[in-house]
């Protein structure tokens, strides 16, 4: 029997679904590579009604769910009835505003995929995000180490499928694929012990996992309890995502077709996929369970700057 199930992880997803397509518009999904479990999604960005590209808005939209990815779910509970006790909503604003500050303001980040992976796990893939080590953070200049993220399901009979995470925005889709599950393939297949590249995950997890709800954060910390057979019921799996630069974009003075990027997007999406393959081969992770997720950018660098501007970092 489940010491959680998966209509208890749901119940704690963040956002609304359908705001995602406003922004990213679903090229492809659940494409699979014959002889892999892997399972490959592109998006490419939306136009509006004049046919532009939308990148800040893009980033505004990732701006106004800081909150959601880098304060503990208990925190925002007790900021939401503190509001609704008084009828305000300056306990929320507060903490949106130490989301923002918690992000590096480094012009090289890679915050701004995390971002994205966060907001696709959650509301396109649908698995809720249970360790917030942006919270965790010392120095705003610096990354915190470990997966960029931490996804979580169970399933019908009982097992924790524990979804790592990780993410590159480069301008080449093959360094971006590489990079990726090159980072990826020591979280699932190292075998667990004190000097894993997980382990020190695994112990924010067994600690510090946020439900929200504090009944079933303890349910689920015991998961991780070594000593407990629930710990031999996690599978490892991940998630990745990689952006990078997309040629068939129109130039900012030319008015953009959304049928037509998406359909440049889906022939693009054939050698995606195809080194996708060959780096689960180099990388054997051929037969773990892994969505792999494509978001071709305008540009990689302008994706970047608008991130920080948005976060107020520029």
């Amino acid at each position: 029997m489940a010491e959680i199930t998966g209509e208890e992880l749901d119940a704690i997803l963040s956002g609304d679904p359908e705001e995602l397509g406003v922004h990213l518009h679903l090229v492809e999904r659940d494409i699979e590579i014959e002889g892999h479990k892997v399972t490959v999604h592109c998006h490419c960005l939306t136009t509006d009604a004049n046919g532009r590209v939308k990148v800040k808005r893009l980033a505004e939209f990732m701006r106004n769910a800081a909150a959601d990815y880098a304060i503990p779910r208990k925190r925002i509970e007790e900021a939401r009835e503190r509001d609704a006790r008084f009828r305000s909503t300056s306990a929320i604003s507060k903490l949106h505003q130490e989301a923002r500050g918690v992000f590096t303001d480094l012009a090289t980040t890679g915050e701004g995929g995390e971002m994205l992976l966060f907001l696709l796990a959650e509301r396109f893939l649908g698995l809720p995000h249970v360790l917030c080590k942006m919270d965790l953070k010392t120095d705003t200049r610096m990354h915190y180490h470990g997966a960029d993220g931490v996804y979580a399901a169970v399933t019908d009979d009982g097992r924790l499928k524990l979804y790592w995470g990780e993410s590159k925005v480069y301008g080449d889709p093959t360094d971006a694929i590489r990079d990726c599950l090159k980072s990826l393939a020591p979280f699932l297949l190292e075998e667990d012990h004190e000097g894993s590249s997980r382990e020190r995950d695994l112990l924010l997890l067994s600690d510090k996992a946020d439900l929200g709800d504090p009944r079933l954060s303890e349910a689920f910390k015991r998961y991780f309890d070594t000593t407990s057979p629930l710990s031999n019921r996690i599978e490892y799996c991940g998630v990745a995502l990689v952006g990078f630069d997309g040629d068939f974009y129109p130039a900012s003075d030319t008015r953009g077709v959304l049928e037509d990027m998406a359909a440049a997007a889906k022939i693009g999406l054939e050698n995606w996929t195809t080194a996708v393959g060959r780096r689960l081969v180099a990388e054997k992770l051929e037969h773990l369970d892994i969505h792999f997720l494509c978001i071709p950018l305008p540009s990689v660098d302008k994706f970047r700057e608008a991130f920080l501007e948005a976060m107020g970092q520029s």
